[in-house]
């Protein structure tokens, strides 16, 4: 068996009996057992009833969090000239052209949302394998493919989410800190689970939203009533 410390003992028994709670319920325990010397993240994944091999089962969107993420996200840019001055300009983090597809392939990826120009696309399309699996293969269905890179790296920089169904049929993502206010934390999440399920698609047969856990970066999960949650 399993031996946890105090910490981690008194969360579990916190959490002991609760599930299928409503968002507020859910961000409340959860902020009262985020006591790690840092400020963790609050995740949510939500388990779909889709097949994301089937590309009519296919997930996938953006959501500008009301509240942002509370999370630094690194941007780099494929474009070149007046774009490229224009994504430096609105923030960008890594802005270039060949030589950045070089620091690519190097292993080097040191960005969490990648933005291109339509006519960068050949040069980034040679990038699948790296930037695929990672979840960061710039696409125009999600505005990372643009000639307005100023309005995708200020999107970017402001707290947008974009989720990908993974084979799993999961949705992950990080909807703030531990710090937020649970008023801001209890807005993030209902905006996310939100934007989800506006995201479903047309070959999902049968139940959508199976279940839904939030937990703390450090502490256990608890699942929330998704009937509750998508009426709020």
């Amino acid at each position: 068996m399993a031996k946890y410390g105090k910490r981690t003992t008194a969360a579990r028994a916190a959490f002991s009996g609760k599930a299928g709670v409503t968002v507020e319920e859910a961000v409340s325990l959860i902020k009262a057992n985020a006591k790690a010397k840092f400020d963790e993240t609050i995740d949510i994944a939500v388990v779909l009833g889709v097949d994301p091999r089937h590309a009519d089962q296919m997930v996938r969107g953006v959501i500008a969090l009301p509240n942002g993420t509370g999370k630094t996200m690194r941007v780099a840019v494929f474009a070149r000239d007046a774009k490229a001055d224009e994504a430096k300009a609105a923030g960008a983090d890594i802005v270039g052209a060949e030589d950045l597809m070089e620091i690519v392939q190097s292993g080097k990826i040191e960005f969490d949302r990648c933005i291109a120009t339509p006519d960068m696309m050949p040069i980034v399309g040679r990038l699948g394998k790296v930037l695929g699996p990672r979840n960061l293969m710039p696409n125009p269905k999600v505005g990372t493919v643009t000639m307005d890179v100023k309005a995708a790296v200020e999107a970017a920089k402001g707290g947008e989410v974009q989720f990908k169904v993974e084979k799993a049929g999961v949705v992950h993502a990080g909807v703030g800190k531990a710090s937020f206010s649970e008023a801001k934390l209890i807005e993030n999440i209902k905006a996310f689970i939100s934007a989800v399920q506006k995201a479903k698609p047309e070959g999902a047969k049968g139940t959508y939203m199976k279940k839904i856990a939030v937990s703390s970066t450090m502490g256990p999960g608890v699942t929330l009533n998704i009937e509750a949650a998508l009426a709020s």
